[in-house]
Order: structure tokens, then sequence, then C-alpha cells
């Protein structure tokens, strides 16, 4: 066994079932390069690696929360911070419960957590099937529709030895109901921790969910992230996943398209720049009839960065009418750096239309030409061209104040880099 395995399994605290779970993951062992789920991210230094559990909760400073307003809910290294949650202006008919209230409650609150990995490329999703321990469980009632975000704020920070946590998180929105929430990943100094967190989306008829979420973790941590979604029918899903920070971060975001005339959005930006690898990977299955989704992703290499796309579309038997479009264009802003793109289509039923494309280059030559012409020395062109490109993915967010807060993200970012 691994030295990543045997570290992890060692804060080991569940039941017989969660046990059982846990030596399956143990047996099946880590995904190895053959595996085509983890081709292009290698696993060979993670594994020799030894993390410890969470001990202790830190304690930090309430103002370097002070530009994400209430309502938020906050967790320190995979500890619910009471001192730093702002959670009493919740909605009326939204409610939001800690993952471990629910496990020590029993009953149905916490079923979610039965669900099975069968396949042995989740090894990582079976992790967390067996040691995770928090997380929140946010719900909003049938009609109940609010245009002011909840933030769940997910912070990592030092203490001299490398952590390991594991989230399990639900958002459930039932028939007719409406709300939007904003993740935050981020570091408030450098750490090297492990974060395995995966999350439920469930919409019901009718219901409508913005999401956002912004990865700024620690140059030097390693986030493993999945989403599995549910779309019930007439419902939509629109998001937008912004990839700015961590050494290794990989994103899964599976979506079932079950209900008839269901939509999804789902964009976003990849910035891999220093030796930061990032990894997202899409897998999109259309069921029901006459449903959609728009994907709409751009790339960024630069320095020794690699970035990895996978965008999977399944449109199966059955479901005619689909409309499926992917986008994902990339720039390379080094000679060094590496961008893989992977777009799949699979169809399975007649009457559909289905759109992919996928680029990697530089930036266009006549558009920079343009601004040369007009004056803008080339490096403030090559700026403003590559703040337009990381920008277009943003447009899935309606919300003018949100958008505006990606775009603050994405440029803080690209400034860091030294190309914005």
């Amino acid at each position: 066994m691994s030295a990543l395995l045997d570290s992890l399994s060692a804060g080991f605290t569940g039941d017989a079932a969660r046990r059982a779970v846990l030596d399956e993951a143990l047996r099946d062992g880590l995904p190895g390069p053959r595996t085509e789920a983890w081709k292009y991210t290698s696993l060979r230094q993670l594994e020799r690696r030894s993390f410890q559990p969470v001990d202790a909760l830190p304690a930090l400073d309430p103002m370097l929360l002070a530009d994400i307003p209430a309502p938020r809910a906050v967790f320190v290294n995979g500890r619910y911070s009471v001192a730093l949650s702002l959670t009493t202006d919740l909605p009326d008919g939204v409610s939001l419960q800690l993952l471990s209230e629910a496990l020590a409650e029993g009953g149905d609150a916490a079923r979610f957590l039965q669900r099975r990995f069968e396949r042995t490329d989740e090894v990582f999703a079976r992790l967390n099937a067996a040691l995770a321990t928090e997380g929140v469980l946010l719900r909003a009632e049938p009609g109940v529709r609010s245009d002011q975000p909840l933030h769940l704020v997910f912070i990592g920070t030092g203490d001299g030895t490398d952590r390991a946590w594991h989230l399990r998180n639900l958002i459930e929105l039932r028939a007719g109901a409406a709300l939007t929430v904003v993740e935050h990943h981020l570091a408030i100094d450098s750490h090297a921790h492990f974060i395995n967190a995966l999350s439920h989306v469930h919409l019901a008829k009718d219901a409508r969910l913005t999401h956002a979420r912004v990865e700024s973790d620690s140059e030097r941590a390693t986030t493993l992230l999945r989403t599995d979604a549910v779309l019930a029918r007439d419902s939509e899903y629109r998001r937008v996943d912004l990839e700015l920070g961590g050494a290794l971060s990989r994103h899964e975001l599976n979506v079932r398209l079950e209900g008839d005339n269901a939509r999804l959005v789902a964009n976003g930006v990849l910035l891999a720049h220093g030796r930061r690898h990032v990894d997202t990977r899409l897998g999109i299955d259309h069921i029901g009839r006459d449903t959609a989704c728009e994907l709409t992703w751009r790339g960024l290499g630069a320095d020794r960065g690699r970035a990895v796309f996978h965008g999977g579309i399944l449109i199966r038997e059955g479901a005619d009418g689909t409309d499926a479009a992917l986008s994902n264009k990339n720039l390379l802003l080094s000679a060094n750096a590496e961008i893989d793109t992977q777009p799949v289509l699979e169809i399975h039923a007649d009457e559909v239309k289905a759109a992919h494309g996928a680029t990697v280059g530089q930036l266009e030559a006549n558009a920079l030409f343009y601004l040369r012409s007009r004056g803008l020395p080339q490096a403030e062109a090559q700026q403003l061209l590559t703040a337009a490109f990381c920008r277009e993915p943003l447009s899935a967010i309606e919300d003018p104040r949100l958008r505006d807060l990606l775009v603050a993200r994405v440029d803080a970012a690209l400034a860091n880099v030294g190309v914005a």
C-alpha cells in the first residue's frame, strides 16, 4: 500500500459499512498511467507523501474575510468555524446543516452518503465515502427563490504539518426553488495540505441554481474535487469554475440531465502557471428529451504549467431534441507549458444538435496587430487580449455583481502570473 493511502486510512473513525468501502479502496489502490481517466495526471509523487488528520481548528482573524459577505459558512482546514461563519441571515425556506450534525442524528438527513462508487478509478470518491465526517447540507424548500448569494468558504492554513481532510456536501433545491451559491477555496498562508471534497447537487422540477467556484488555494496544495449533479424536468444549472491556484488541482464535473427540458450551462477558466497541474473532466449525460448543455472553457498555459481538459458528452438513446455545444480554447504563453485537451461526443439518438471543438494556440496575430496599429505597446496589447480571452466564460453568470466579482478574481490571478 502506498504511503498516501496508508496515512489517509489511519484517520478512519466510521462504522462497519464505511470500513468496507475503505477496504475496497485500499484493495484497488491508486490509478496508474494506464487508467484512461488519469492518463494525463500522474499520482506518482502524491502516492509517496503522508498526511496527518486535522486535530484542531485554527483560529483566524475574521477581518481576513471582510470581502465575503453574509450569509456564509466557513470551514478552516476542513473544520467548521462558528466564529467566522455568518448564517443568521439565511433566506426563509433555506436551511444549512453540517454533515457532522446529520451523522450524529442518523435517519434520512445523510442518506446521500450511502451512494456507492463502483469503478476502480473512483478511488478518491471511495475514500471520501469512507472518511468524510464534515461538510454542508444546503436545502431550499419548494418555491423559495433568493437572489442573495450564499457563500461557502473553504480555507487552508499551515500549522507545520501536512494535513488531509475530506468534505462531503449536498446542495438540494426542491421544486421551483432558485438559489445562488459561491464557493471560495483559498489559502491564508502557504501550505501543502491534501483536500478531497465531493459535492452532490440535486435540482427538482423547475429549480434553478447559479453556482460559482473559485479555486485559489496554496501553490503547494493538492485539491481533488468532484461534483455530481442530477437535473429534473425544466430545471436549470448555471455554473462557472475558476481554477486559479494549487499545485495539483483536479475537478470532475458529472451532470445527469434526467428530466425533459433540463438545461446546463457550465463554463470555466483553467490557469496553469508556475509548475501547476490543473485537470478538469466533464461528464455530461443527456437522458431526457429536449435537454441542452452549453460548455465554454478557456485554458492558459504559462511557465512550466500543465492543463488537462476532458469534455465528455453522452447523448443516450431516446434523448431526442438534445442541443449540446462544447468549446475549449487554450492559449500557450510559454514554450515549456503544456495543454492536453480531449473533447468527446457520443451520440445514440437521432434528432439531436451537437457540436464540439478544441484548439491550442497563441494569441491571434490579426487582433494583436490591430491593437498595435492603434498605438498600444506589445505587452499591453497581449494583456488586453489575454484578459478578454479568460473573461469570456464568465458570461454564464447573469448577476452583474457576482460576475464582476469573478472578473476581479481572474484579473488578479492573471496579474499575479504577469500577463495582465
